[in-house]
């Protein structure tokens, strides 16, 4: 991991769209695991009290991206390119989401993007409350293919 990946791992709890939604992020460099946390506040909270759904999404967002990125590195091109997320139940307390990438599927995707030009994955992320149930469901899907080397 470069020094600049390092750097933007520390600040990302200040990037204002996580900071204004209380969201916390801890970044796992040894097993490339993020974990996200979000309270419940005032300030993200919808009008009738519960989890506010943009703010579910927010705390959803550019983590597939953003790990695809650092483990595939800078030979790759990576985007998001599509999501939806289904709302399954209010959420009432702080929410918790885990983003992680099997090694299985990282050598699936590069072969994938040998073969076609490029890969398109889907991922999906549960948003689960403190008593484990599942909030919100967002399914990510990113676009990966190789940078042209005639560049």
């Amino acid at each position: 991991m470069t020094t600049r990946q390092r750097i933007l791992r520390k600040l990302v709890n200040l990037y204002p769209p996580f900071l204004g939604a209380g969201i916390r992020i801890k970044f796992d460099d040894t097993t490339n695991k993020v974990a996200v946390s979000m309270k419940l506040t005032w300030y993200n909270r919808n009008y009738v009290g519960t989890h506010f759904g943009g703010s579910l999404y927010t705390m959803c967002d550019p983590f597939y991206m953003i790990l695809l990125m650092d483990i595939l590195g800078k030979e790759y091109i990576v985007w998001d390119k599509s999501a939806t997320i289904e709302f399954v139940k209010p959420g009432r307390s702080t929410v918790h989401a885990e983003f992680y990438i099997p090694d299985e599927v990282v050598e699936q995707i590069k072969k994938e993007v040998d073969k076609n030009g490029k890969s398109m994955p889907e991922f999906v992320a549960e948003v689960k409350d403190d008593q484990g149930e599942v909030v919100a469901r967002v399914h990510k899907y990113i676009y990966v293919r190789k940078k042209d080397t005639g560049r």
